[in-house]
């Protein structure tokens, strides 16, 4: 029974398409996973929507990925990490992990001075989740944080690397920067599109941190402790499918820019019948 467990998909979602680069790095993390994508493109940003809404958005997205057999869900959104998880956990039984706890031990261990910054969406930052679970780690952290609204428009038109990009980095990251943080967490899922440009702007004492890399091996290590990592026959290859709640303009364009193939089938779903 464990077998066939094993090779079932590991769920995935955000609001958008911004959690394929957490997508990306489970799949580098672990290659012989099949894996379902959900993003929730028709009620993109979750950002501004109060908690008991994303709450509920949560509810009908696990709904649709059981539908699908998954072994694991992986919440990929910071903001539904932030407002939902506790209660998707409750609800759900199967492993659901979110991004903000990885991220958070993953920045108590990268840095050394002890200051710590934060950048996300306005929803992210205000919900204080990252601050609680750093505290938790390490009660001693001088934490500043940052809403960088802008940051999600300028990736998903591809200006990734230009003067513009630099210029709204300086306005927003400029007071973070001058508090003297040694680690700066990326806290959406978006953000790590601009890692390069940040990487310049923060300078090279800076460690900047990618939750998606520490919530891979947290799954990996979830899914190896109870037995469920896939193992694939010889000449198999893994299976992924790609779904929406709404044909967003230039989504496979942006799609094709985060994944490391391209992508030839993204469908559309009615989330609202979950």
């Amino acid at each position: 029974m464990t077998g066939e467990k094993a090779q079932s998909p590991i769920g995935i979602f955000d609001s958008g398409v911004g959690g394929l680069t957490v997508m990306r790095r489970l799949i580098q993390a672990m290659p012989e996973e099949n894996m379902v994508y959900f993003g929730d493109t028709a009620r993109v940003p979750y950002g501004n929507k109060s908690q008991e809404t994303i709450i509920h958005y949560t509810r009908q997205i696990i709904r649709f990925l059981q539908s699908k057999s998954v072994k694991a869900i992986v919440i990929a959104c910071n903001t539904a990490s932030a407002f939902a998880l506790e209660t998707a956990r409750k609800e759900t039984d199967l492993p659901i992990i979110g991004v903000i706890e990885p991220g958070a031990v993953a920045a108590v261990g990268a840095t050394r001075n002890r200051k710590i910054g934060i950048i996300g969406t306005y929803a992210t930052i205000n919900s204080g989740a990252y601050e609680a679970f750093l505290n938790q780690i390490s009660p001693d952290l001088i934490i500043t944080k940052k809403a960088c609204p802008l940051f999600v428009p300028f990736v998903e038109e591809g200006i990734v690397e230009d003067e513009l990009t630099d210029g709204i980095i300086k306005r927003y990251l400029e007071e973070v920067r001058n508090q003297g943080v040694d680690t700066l967490l990326l806290g959406c899922t978006h953000y790590p599109l601009l890692k390069p440009a940040i990487e310049k702007f923060m300078g090279e004492e800076v460690v900047c941190v990618d939750p998606a890399l520490n919530t891979a091996e947290k799954l990996r290590a979830i899914l190896t402790e109870n037995r469920l990592l896939n193992r694939l026959g010889a000449g198999d290859s893994p299976q992924y499918e790609f779904y929406v709640s709404d044909y967003a303009v230039r989504l496979s364009e942006f799609a094709d820019r985060i994944m490391p193939f391209p992508i030839d089938e993204i469908k559309k779903i009615d989330i609202e019948s979950f």
